[in-house]
């Protein structure tokens, strides 16, 4: 059982369902050569694919390309099914920032084959995620920028406000496929600039005034 917090306010979830959204900037869906979507693209992880601060990234034997893409995560924190969008932000806990580790080979291989690709996202350690800001604290998540460097060189800088779609937008839409529940966590999607770790990388990714992780790869 994994947890999260929000040192703010002194509380502890347990961590449910990990939903992120694909190609939900623009940029990003040039840089891997994709498609616009026409509607979220969802996929999931698992809650033993989180670490926290200060702990390490194992990149699995079965990939020689593994991928950062550092993200704005939202933290649910009362129960909804089918939110209307002018609502969907007081079901926020908190604010984050998280990394979306992905083995690209092996999600290019599967995507070829016309496979899911669960595997390339849900590998133990393919969520490095932060404390979470109050909500409360944050006034508007359209708004924030996402840096991350590898030792310490900046190689992703975007904001927030080039999502395609907005964060009530996403909260409101999976509501619609999947009860959201106190504790579930969402990642929003990653500006462009992603690139390839190796062992022995340092990987430092903030939201200014939010969050901030510092994880390595083993």
């Amino acid at each position: 059982m994994k947890t999260v917090s929000v040192p703010a306010t002194g509380n502890e979830y347990i961590i449910g369902k990990i939903l992120c959204i694909g190609r939900n900037y623009v940029d990003h869906i040039k840089e891997l050569g994709n498609e616009t979507p026409s509607a979220p693209v969802v996929f999931m992880k698992p809650a033993t694919a989180v670490i926290s601060d200060g702990e390490q990234i194992r990149i699995p034997t079965y990939s020689q390309e593994c991928h950062y893409e550092a993200e704005l995560a939202v933290l649910i924190g009362s129960d909804g099914k089918d939110i209307p969008e002018a609502e969907a932000l007081n079901y926020v806990a908190g604010y984050g920032v998280a990394i979306d580790m992905t083995l690209r080979d092996v999600q290019d291989n599967l995507k070829k084959k016309g496979l899911p690709w669960e595997i390339a996202k849900g590998f133990d350690t393919a969520c490095p995620l932060s404390d979470f800001a109050p909500a409360a604290t944050v006034t508007n998540p359209q708004d924030l920028t996402i840096r991350l460097a590898i030792n310490g060189v900046e190689r992703q800088h975007g904001s927030t406000g080039l999502m395609i779609n907005r964060v009530s937008q996403i909260i409101s839409y999976l509501s619609t496929v999947y009860t959201l529940e106190e504790g579930d966590i969402i990642l929003t999607g990653t500006p462009a600039g992603v690139g390839r770790v190796v062992s022995g990388d340092r990987l430092q990714a903030e939201i200014p005034g939010v969050a901030s992780l510092t994880v390595q790869v083993a």
